[in-house]
């Protein structure tokens, strides 16, 4: 803090962006816009360097130089870049062809060269070299492991691959901030889930994009394929189709159903804002949050808020504040003002936030003023979430705020879901859970908080990283005791030792 009490820049200051005229914030290079080009080059003192300048001034950052190999009076490298958006990778390479001396031979794109193909396979976890290992794993063996299965269909569980293994359901409808691109351009987006799956949770994960929005087919294709799977996770399907989708799976199927975009959003939210309120010194039963966007996040958010202990929330749509007797509010919103609004404030987001202790964004950005934000409480919290671009830019007030999380990885405390699904599943799986209870999601929420101990939380440090292998573990460990206690674990979390129990006797 600074003598006058505000907050002195920090690692925000350290990371500010570049304006461009008009006020718009160009973004940070980064790897999902890198490439590497093959480059021709004169064998001369200062021809690399040449180069180097080249992609520098055009706001590059130059990494990786690879030498394929030298000729008479040339050398070929492979230089690789990091731009802000494709438009700066074509700027970049058009200040490159520009150069006396440099030949750019062929362009490669990091991002696309890692998805050709795909990012999943099937691998066998059972050797098949002989005959027996043959008779063993297929006919006639398996023929038995059929019929007992037939026989008692608990059994499934314990013998094929359902004990481990999820469903990543999408239509296509909501995907990222692209709208909706179909089942088709969904399937890259659901591919990377199942990679974080596997990577973080240990969970097998597959992705099944479907070409229908209809309600009705989607929830009765999810159902005819669950027998398969342990659990079912919905995701970037929009709102509010989104609602009646979950619920009614949830009605239906005896495995956990997870929407992610409402449920993993809302559980990491909480674990941040548990751990903003520790640095502020602030009650969650006794602040006052305002949120704007109010559907499948914002809704899932306030839910979880309010289970885990929050009394004043007051969620923002276009029109303003969610009250009571608004008229013209959809099913969705007049549920959530039901729970929520407790001084029935009527009036816009910006207004809303006078004397506010926390602001959540779920919205768009300029859904609330930097001016806005000024008038908050002391010690205030701001979680802008809006992504590539957050509702207010951090820059703007910075020195206002004391606590500000976004949903980008190149600022500090990034609410991202993965610190939240990987375990979730594990936890769910592990304990064979027929759902995913409100308790097992604060529970999951406390647990990543707790992974931030009380001497290393500072207003820049209140989530852990993505990367922080802690996480999983722990939140399965707190969903599973959740669902224990919830009563909806159907067995005993596995010892480490190999479950026998339901083999049948030889």
């Amino acid at each position: 803090m600074t003598s006058d009490g505000q907050r002195s820049p920090g690692l925000l200051g350290r990371l500010s962006h570049a304006i461009l005229p008009g006020g718009r914030p160009t973004l940070h290079p980064s790897a999902s816009f890198s490439a590497t080009m093959r480059v021709r080059l004169e064998n001369h003192p200062g021809a690399f360097a040449q180069l180097a300048e080249a992609i520098g001034d055009a706001g590059g950052l130059l990494g990786a130089i690879d030498l394929v190999r030298v000729g008479r009076g040339h050398k070929v490298r492979d230089v690789t870049f990091l731009a802000s958006d494709a438009a700066h990778v074509e700027r970049i390479l058009e200040g490159v062809r520009h150069l006396h001396g440099i030949e750019v031979e062929h362009v490669s794109d990091r991002t696309f060269l890692a998805h050709l193909g795909g990012k999943l396979e099937v691998t066998s976890k059972t050797p098949l070299k002989t005959r027996d290992d043959l008779s063993i794993a297929y006919t006639p063996g398996v023929g038995r492991v059929s019929s007992a299965i037939a026989a008692d269909p608990h059994k499934v569980w314990s013998l094929t691959i359902k004990q481990n293994t999820v469903a990543v359901v999408s239509d296509g409808t909501a995907v990222l901030g692209l709208g909706d691109i179909g089942p088709e351009g969904a399937l890259p987006v659901m591919e990377g889930k199942a990679v974080l799956f596997k990577e973080f949770g240990g969970v097998d994960a597959w992705p099944i994009c479907l070409a229908t929005k209809d309600v009705d087919e989607i929830v009765q294709t999810v159902t005819a394929i669950a027998p398969v799977f342990g659990g079912i996770n919905l995701e970037d399907i929009s709102a509010p189709r989104c609602f009646e989708i979950e619920r009614r799976l949830r009605d239906t199927l005896d495995i956990p159903v997870f929407h992610d975009d409402q449920h993993g959003t809302a559980i990491v939210v909480v674990a941040s804002l548990l751990n903003a309120l520790q640095v502020v010194g602030k009650q969650l039963a006794d602040v006052r949050i305002v949120i704007t966007g109010v559907g499948a996040a914002g809704t899932a958010v306030t839910r979880t808020l309010l289970a885990a202990g929050a009394r004043d929330i007051v969620g923002c749509d276009r029109a303003g504040s969610l009250y009571r007797a608004r008229p013209g509010l959809s099913p969705e919103k007049t549920e959530y003002a039901e729970l929520t609004n407790p001084r029935d404030l009527r009036c816009p987001a910006n207004e809303a936030l006078q004397g506010a202790d926390v602001y959540i964004g779920l919205s768009t950005p300029g859904a609330v003023s930097a001016d806005a934000i000024r008038r908050m409480a002391e010690r205030a919290i701001v979680f802008a979430m809006a992504n590539p671009v957050p509702e207010v830019m951090p820059e703007e007030i910075e020195s206002d705020v004391e606590v500000i999380a976004t949903g980008r990885s190149d600022y500090p405390n990034q609410i991202n879901n993965v610190l939240a699904f990987p375990g979730v599943f594990r936890g769910a799986l592990d304990v064979r859970a027929r759902e995913i209870t409100p308790e097992m999601e604060v529970a999951a929420a406390r647990a990543i908080a707790a992974v931030v101990k009380p001497e290393e939380l500072e207003a820049d440090y209140i989530v852990p990283s993505v990367f922080n292998r802690e996480v999983a573990p722990l939140v399965a460990e707190a969903v599973a005791s959740s669902a224990e206690e919830c009563g909806v674990a159907r067995r005993i979390r596995p010892t480490g030792e190999a479950d026998l129990s339901e083999l049948p006797l030889a």
